[in-house]
């Protein structure tokens, strides 16, 4: 990843901010459903040594089981239902990750107020990745409140990056990002970390996003029935 990726939604921006989203670039959320940035990944070099591999993880799911994620972060948890069937490249790296520790500790290091949140970047900075990529899956839902799905750079781009819709972005957030999961439980602390203190982000032309106080998941549990 030799570029931050960074989520940035909105109606006039989300064309070019999506290809600044996750394939080895950042991808992040935008702000406000007209005027806000799309969810993309920033792609400024980063110093930071994580975890690293060649290659996205081989399928070792079960599309006709059931997978669910338990989120504990510093300001509570939440469950995800994760969606393997209509994902199961996404929801297979997400798993994978989640079981080899990657996301323990990360921050969320985006937050669109009334839009999204971000995370899954290990440097914290939006530039993170697994050092990888894999392909983009046929988005058939509508982007509701509590949405899973991957940010991206464009097409094609995904690695570790992800966003939480905080509002229904359905009108407003092109059918781009591959949904992996819904939250199923404790929607309130995903929106309680969408009402965190915000400034302006210098890595992403100054858009207030960046939280001012240390918001982080200190473990993903994946259950599998």
């Amino acid at each position: 990843m030799k570029r931050a990726e960074q989520l940035l939604f909105s109606g006039l921006l989300v064309a070019v901010l999506l290809i600044t989203a996750c394939s080895g670039k950042s991808t992040t959320p935008a702000t406000t459903p007209a005027t806000t940035p799309a969810p993309t990944q920033t792609t400024a070099p980063t110093e930071e040594k994580t975890m690293q591999w060649s290659t996205p993880p081989q399928m070792t799911i079960d599309k006709n089981k059931t997978y669910s994620a338990t989120v504990k972060t510093n300001y509570g948890e939440f469950i995800i239902q994760l969606l393997p069937k209509e994902a199961p490249l996404a929801v297979n790296n997400f798993v994978f990750l989640c079981r080899q520790g990657f996301y323990d500790g990360v921050k969320f290091h985006r937050i669109m107020k009334g839009f999204v949140i971000q995370g899954g970047d290990p440097t914290g900075t939006g530039s993170g990745s697994p050092g990888y990529r894999f392909a983009d899956e046929k988005v058939t839902r509508n982007y509701i409140p509590g949405t899973l799905a991957m940010a991206n750079s464009g097409s094609n781009t995904n690695g570790s990056q992800f966003f939480i819709t905080l509002a229904d972005l359905t009108s407003s957030l092109p059918k781009d990002y591959t949904i992996f999961g819904v939250v199923s439980q404790g929607f309130e602390i995903v929106q309680k970390i969408g009402a965190l203190p915000v400034k302006a982000n210098p890595q992403m032309r100054g858009e207030v996003s960046q939280p001012t106080v240390d918001v982080h998941i200190d473990t993903i549990t994946i259950e599998e029935k």
